[in-house]
């Protein structure tokens, strides 16, 4: 329970500071508090988002944020950095402690900023270096301009394979809309069509048939969990660096609910992130590795991908990561899987049809076929019902990536706010009671709509207020009353 002097400091916190922020410009301040607004009234499912403390918020805006600090803690390229090295160094310290690794690089922007610094920390350490020795050579300023053009053609002549990304993959392991695309040739692994469940026996096939440098595991959209332990063997196998991208699943790696051979910090030789999500950090990256000869190439991450880092964000980072370390969090990892477990089953014996039939992570992804939609038409007939979450791809998806055949659906934010197994099984009632009433309109032309759709104002308004009622008996930030 919250003591009435934290919750007047923490609404004092931020009604002052949207106040020195309309001294400059009104309607900012004024859109930052319709975001709360908006928040406060809509069932948040987007499997990508959650709710970052009050803590975790301020330690973002301040001065950290007017410091440049290229270069790692103690080996700076600028002065007066004494405070950005000591907030760096703690924040890297707890991710180390929180995930059980041994470096911990926080400077990342992003996720994909962490995929990156990852990319060419595994090109430096396997082509460039290796390159440099070969020529007697320290640096690649001292290669003639012959040997740096070959240096820099073997850069782009790499090979990555990742899961696909109507399996669940993401943009950002060597698809070529993506920068990671254009630098890696990549293969995708998939899925079995029957169980929509991953097929290590083809992963292992394509990496032995096409020889990658590097292996990428990780997903955005896959609600089961991956034996990381299988494709390290495969990826030794081959010789090929194994990276995995866990930017979704996080949180419940830190809370423990991914261990053994699901846990990919033992398992990979290199580890990405996002500090947001079920983290529930700030926006931003992180790269994690347990192999020392790889520390010294992430750590040039600054500047061979990254700009300055962002101290504010550091800071926000280092305080995201102590909360997490509390003993609390493992039970809110837990809680996440059982309230996506509940909210899944909630779903199914409505009628909806879940990929891979089920989930053992945080996500719940939903055929809405089932419905007689696309996935455009279930997300926007969900929000006008108070429940935001994203149109997703399924596996063979017939409907393609912009209006899809399925709904991905996220328990971390709702599991934040305090909502448990009960609750996810009235959430599961307003979604299939929204998406039985949708109903697609026709086109000039007569055939059946992708995006267009109609839904009954009695049900909008009925599954608003269902809606408002768990957010009722669960507010956001319930600390925090804005005067």
């Amino acid at each position: 329970m919250e003591s009435e002097e934290n919750i007047s400091d923490v609404s004092t916190a931020f009604s002052k500071a949207l106040e020195v922020i309309s001294t400059s410009e009104p309607t900012v301040a004024e859109h930052i508090r319709g975001e709360l607004d908006n928040q406060r009234s809509q069932l948040k499912l987007i499997a990508s988002e959650n709710y970052a403390s009050p803590a975790v918020l301020l330690a973002m805006g301040n001065w950290f944020s007017d410091k440049y600090a290229e270069g790692t803690p103690g080996h700076r390229f600028y002065a007066g950095c004494e405070f950005v090295d000591k907030v760096e160094t703690l924040a890297s310290n707890h991710a180390k402690e929180l995930f059980s690794a041994n470096y911990a690089y926080v400077q990342p922007h992003s996720g994909i900023d962490a995929n990156l610094v990852a990319f060419w920390s595994i090109l430096a350490h396997r082509i460039e270096a290796p390159f440099l020795a070969s020529h007697g050579k320290r640096h690649v300023n001292d290669l003639t301009d012959s040997d740096w053009e070959t240096l820099r053609t073997s850069f782009g002549n790499q090979r990555m394979i990742g899961m696909s990304l109507d399996a669940g993959g993401h943009l950002t392991h060597g698809f070529r809309p993506n920068i990671s695309g254009k630098l890696f040739d990549q293969r995708s692994y998939g899925v079995n069509p029957e169980t929509e469940i991953l097929d290590y026996d083809e992963i292992n096939t394509l990496a032995k048939e096409f020889r990658p440098l590097v292996i990428v595991a990780g997903y955005s959209a896959y609600p089961r969990k991956v034996n990381f332990a299988k494709i390290r063997e495969i990826a030794d196998s081959v010789d090929a660096t194994f990276m995995v991208d866990m930017a979704h699943f996080a949180g419940l790696v830190a809370g423990k609910v991914f261990a053994d051979d699901f846990d990919p910090i033992s398992n990979a030789h290199i580890v990405t992130s996002t500090t947001h999500k079920s983290l529930r950090g700030p926006r931003g990256g992180i790269v994690l590795s347990n192999e020392e000869e790889l520390a010294e190439f992430i750590d040039k991450g600054c500047p061979m991908v990254l700009g300055g880092p962002l101290a504010n964000i550091m800071a926000a980072k280092a305080v995201a990561f102590a909360e997490a370390r509390q003993p609390e969090f493992r039970e809110y990892a837990s809680n996440v899987v059982n309230n996506a477990s509940a909210l899944a089953s909630g779903i199914e014996k409505r009628g909806g049809r879940l990929v891979t039939g089920g989930t053992e992570n945080h996500l719940v992804l939903v055929d809405v076929r089932k419905f007689g939609l696309t996935g455009r038409q279930a997300e926007s007939a969900l929000e006008d019902a108070g429940v935001v979450v994203n149109r997703n791809s399924i596996p063979f998806d017939p409907n393609g990536a912009w209006y899809t055949s399925g709904i991905r659906l996220g328990t971390p934010a709702l599991t934040t706010l305090g909502m448990g197994e009960d609750d996810m099984d009235e959430v599961a009632d307003i979604i299939c009671s929204t998406l039985k009433a949708a109903e697609p309109t026709k086109t000039s032309s007569g055939e059946q709509s992708k995006a267009n759709y109609i839904l009954a104002s009695e049900i909008q308004a009925s599954n608003r207020e269902r809606a408002g009622d768990l957010l009722r008996l669960n507010p956001l930030y319930p600390d925090l009353n804005l005067i």
